[in-house]
């Protein structure tokens, strides 16, 4: 039976000092090993979320900077690989503007905390060092009210009737285009110009499954970091490596643990 955790040698994340290449690196080490962390930011932030709770923008584009930085290391945190770059995968802001389903009031999701967020978490990556920021799009005519899945729960048990629902409820249901086809375009283009010798994935995603293997075919190291996410096992067979380098969310608990 294959383990649901990352394989041996995933550690806690490293005291990183932010630097891309650390000084002098050329001459101590002259790395053959050329690599490329690519980030699903939907992902990551959903999985940040769970391992350290709500983070401020500046905080979490740190964090994924800090993150993939890492992944150049080995187990002894020492630099074993030259970074390409780190290419993250997102959405921008929804500007949808509409009106709530119960009460009727005008909502403008642009001016929401949710969007705000986002615009600093990307203009802050935006500014580090060797990020490239890949935007794919959020349509606002495909745009829908949904019920939250505890409510609708809820309400087909019976602890709720419809006459008790109000707008707190229901969510908008926005769905990224583009994001998927432009890591898979990015892992092939990488891997037919021969750009890299490695490649990061941090993602939880099934979907990058057929560039992987493209990727393979051209003699590129494909390791991915689900953050510590349980993946499918037939996926272990189209990688070459699992890692995940940021804490379990169960020892993060442990450690923040008030004791009585």
């Amino acid at each position: 039976m294959i383990s649901t955790r990352s394989a041996l040698g995933s550690k806690p994340a490293l005291n990183d000092s932010g630097q891309a290449e650390p000084r002098g690196f050329f001459l101590r080490y002259a790395s053959p090993v050329l690599t490329a962390v690519l980030v699903d930011a939907a992902f990551f932030l959903k999985r940040l979320q769970r391992i350290y709770g709500n983070q401020p923008s500046e905080a979490a584009a740190k964090q994924l900077h800090r993150t993939a930085l890492d992944h150049l290391n080995d187990e002894k945190g020492r630099r074993v690989s030259r970074l390409y770059r780190i290419f993250v995968y997102d959405a921008p802001p929804a500007q949808w503007k509409g009106h709530q389903l119960i009460s009727r009031k005008s909502v403008d999701f642009s001016r929401s905390p949710v969007a705000l967020w986002r615009q600093e978490f990307h203009d802050c990556l935006k500014s580090l060092r060797k990020v490239a920021l890949r935007l794919g799009e959020i349509p606002t005519s495909h745009v829908n009210w949904q019920l939250k899945p505890d409510v609708l729960k809820m309400l087909a048990t019976g602890e709720r009737k419809w006459a008790s629902i109000t707008d707190e409820d229901f969510r908008l249901d926005f769905r990224q285009k583009g994001v998927d086809m432009r890591i898979g375009l990015d892992i092939a283009s990488l891997a037919f110009k021969k750009q890299v010798s490695q490649i990061v994935l941090i993602s939880g995603d099934s979907d990058f499954v057929p560039a992987a293997k493209l990727a393979r075919r051209e003699g590129i190291d494909f390791v991915l970091d689900p953050m510590w996410a349980t993946i499918r096992p037939e996926l272990y067979e189209h990688i070459d490596g699992l890692r995940s380098v940021c804490p379990k969310p169960e020892q993060v608990a442990a450690n923040n643990k008030v004791g009585p």
